[in-house]
């Protein structure tokens, strides 16, 4: 009697499973409807590089094929698109103020900046999700200055069209990083060699750095700089590719994308399509899985050390994840964690969220630690002063260093994106230098007005997208990478 009985619990088990299953692709489809039609930047999928042709490129052949890629791009999308005329402040059409082709600089594309004299050393440093190698121009800059050769690669479903992440995975942005490494050590074959990762990218550096543990065939990098490391994500992007099944129907096809908006930025995309959600999940789950291995033959101990600079407010990364998932699984090598706080000035400090007030307490209360902990914040009692706390290894006594700058009174706090670009930024910068246009100045944006009256809506407008405390960032990635 027991046999029918699990049967027909397991029978309506899967019943009540597929009828929530139906009833959440339901609620999903009909909310479709509040997405704005897909453009042809939302279809049009070019093709990349596999990882087998990635691995056997040199650098010369991946700019080859990255050159063959926008020469497609141009006779399939950019002149269509142009020619129709609807498209007027898109980084689609040639006659557009944000065309990418029409800037000083197409920062969309991989790069080498060689230093003025000989190199003493060499960078490779990797662009986040959704973005491109424009993320990482100034540090590149700043470290060619400091004698090293920086190469910049533009990982693969990036800098083109939003639908390239549509068909873009993880494994070829690792192999696209394998690429990279074997440029720069080709360049510089003696000489340290370091790995600069901002948000994905600083998945990418350390997913890379624990295959190279065990694999001796990668050059093993001296020392690991993560900015807003994308070390863990929301649980959504576990499940994110379910949201996308309506869309193997054409009539749903909008159910692909989490967000579909105007592409107005030359050297990021806006619109956001569930699939590449899905890939950030895939490949924190490999970066834990890589330490789990690491850790469980002995191999962790020989991990370089990293440097990470963390935003305390971040709504892109987890992180608690940086602190709990990264921070606490290192070993005793000298790493150093750099959190930015939120403005605790008595002004802002009146308006803050109680969960977020506590945030730094909760993750990081007073203990020894086996690495530096540095909180970059307001002084106690010093209005809008800003010090570095800075607390060793082993130690609790914190190192007070004033750092010459108020936090800025309109200021909360920083944000994922902000930390790479300094105030002079001229595409995010609060204070853009002069002389340099990219058609649009996002970071001096400070709309005001009704609410719905906008494309976008005003909380991605509002984000903070430069560093106050950018000189402190290139010191402290300075003193790492003497």
């Amino acid at each position: 009697m027991r046999l029918p009985r699990m049967r027909n619990v397991m029978a309506w088990t899967l019943v009540l499973i597929l009828l929530i299953v139906v009833a959440l692709l339901g609620i999903r489809i009909a909310g479709l409807s509040s997405l704005p039609e897909l453009e042809p930047w939302h279809r049009l999928v070019p093709q990349e590089l596999e990882v087998d042709e990635l691995d056997a490129a040199d650098w010369q052949a991946y700019l080859a094929a990255e050159a063959a890629l926008f020469e497609h791009l141009q006779r399939e999308l950019i002149e269509p698109v142009t020619a129709s005329g609807k498209a007027p402040y898109s980084r689609y059409a040639s006659d557009s103020p944000v065309y990418p082709g029409n800037l000083p600089r197409d920062w969309n594309r991989s790069f080498i900046l060689q230093p003025s004299g000989p190199a003493r050393g060499v960078v490779v440093l990797l662009h986040g999700l959704t973005d491109s190698p424009y993320s990482l121009r100034h540090i590149a800059q700043h470290l060619s200055e400091q004698g090293l050769l920086a190469v910049v690669p533009r990982m693969p479903g990036h800098g083109t069209v939003p639908a390239a992440l549509t068909a873009a995975h993880w494994e070829q942005w690792l192999a696209a990083t394998r690429l990279a490494v074997r440029e720069a050590r080709r360049q510089v074959p003696d000489g340290p060699l370091y790995l600069v990762g901002y948000s994905n990218g600083g998945a990418l550096a350390l997913r890379y750095s624990l295959a190279a543990l065990e694999d001796e065939q990668l050059a093993m990098p001296q020392r690991l700089v993560l900015i807003s490391p994308m070390i863990g994500v929301t649980s959504y992007a576990r499940y994110a590719g379910l949201a996308a099944l309506p869309a193997l129907l054409p009539a749903f096809a909008k159910s692909a994308w989490m967000n579909v908006l105007p592409e107005f930025n030359p050297f990021k995309y806006n619109s956001f399509p569930v699939h590449a959600a899905r890939q950030t999940y895939e490949l924190t789950s490999e970066v834990q899985d890589a330490f789990d291995a690491a850790e469980a033959d002995g191999r962790l101990s020989r991990l370089p050390p990293v440097l990470a600079l963390q935003s305390l407010a971040d709504s892109t990364v987890s992180t608690p994840a940086v602190v709990r998932q990264l921070f606490e699984r290192l070993p005793a090598n000298g790493s150093e964690l750099v959190i930015f706080d939120i403005n605790r000035s008595q002004a802002a400090s009146t308006l803050l969220r109680a969960d977020m007030s506590g945030l730094l307490e909760t993750l990081l209360p007073p203990a020894e630690r086996d690495y530096d902990l540095t909180v970059v914040g307001v002084a106690p009692e010093q209005g809008r002063a800003v010090e570095a706390r800075r607390i060793a290894a082993g130690s609790q006594q914190a190192q007070r260093q004033p750092l010459g700058v108020d936090y800025p009174s309109q200021l909360f706090s920083l944000s994922h994106v902000a930390l790479p670009f300094p105030p002079s930024d001229p595409l995010y910068g609060s204070e853009p230098v002069a002389g340099e246009s990219y058609g649009v100045a996002l970071g001096t944006l400070a709309p005001r007005g009704e609410q719905g009256v906008l494309v976008v809506g005003l909380d991605s407008l509002q984000r903070a997208t430069s560093n106050p405390f950018y000189d402190y960032l290139l010191q402290r990635i300075d003193e790492d990478l003497r």
